[in-house]
C-alpha cells in the first residue's frame, strides 16, 4: 500500500504523519491496538525505513504536555533530543526507530495469547 497525500493535509508542514499512518493501518490489518500512551511522528519510505522529520522539540513538548509516556521518534532524529526540554526527556521514554518493524514493536499492543505467555504456533 502507498498512500500519498499531496494536498489533503492542507496545512502540511511535512511527512511527518508517516509512522502514525501506517501503524493505524497495521493496527486495522493485524486487529492490534496502538498504545494509548505513546506519540509518533516519522515519515516512511518506500523500502520501509523511517527517514527525519522537523519539529522534534515542539512535538515532543506537546506529548510531555498531554500525559503520554513514550515517543516514537526517528533514528536519524536523535540528534535533535539536545533541543528537547529538560521536562520532556525526563517525562518521556523515548524509542528510536530506524524501520517500519521497529515502529510496529513499539506502537502496538502484544497479540492477543503474548502476554499470557501461551504459544501461537501449532503443536
Amino acid at each position: 500500500i502507498h498512500i500519498h497525500v499531496p494536498a489533503g493535509a492542507i496545512p502540511k508542514d511535512g511527512p511527518s504523519a508517516g509512522v502514525a499512518m501506517t501503524m493505524a493501518l497495521v493496527s486495522l490489518l493485524t486487529n492490534r491496538t496502538i498504545r494509548s500512551d505513546t506519540a509518533m511522528t516519522g515519515e516512511i519510505s518506500l523500502r520501509g525505513l523511517v527517514l527525519p522529520v522537523g519539529g522534534i522539540k515542539e512535538k515532543t513538548a506537546a506529548a510531555a504536555r498531554a500525559g503520554l509516556k513514550r515517543v516514537l521518534l526517528p533514528a536519524r532524529n536523535r540528534r535533535d533530543l539536545e533541543e528537547v526540554s529538560s521536562d520532556a526527556r525526563q517525562k518521556l521514554e523515548f524509542v528510536w526507530l530506524e524501520t517500519v518493524d521497529d515502529a510496529v514493536a513499539g506502537a502496538l499492543e502484544a497479540p492477543a495469547g503474548a502476554a499470557e505467555g501461551r504459544s501461537t504456533a501449532a503443536a
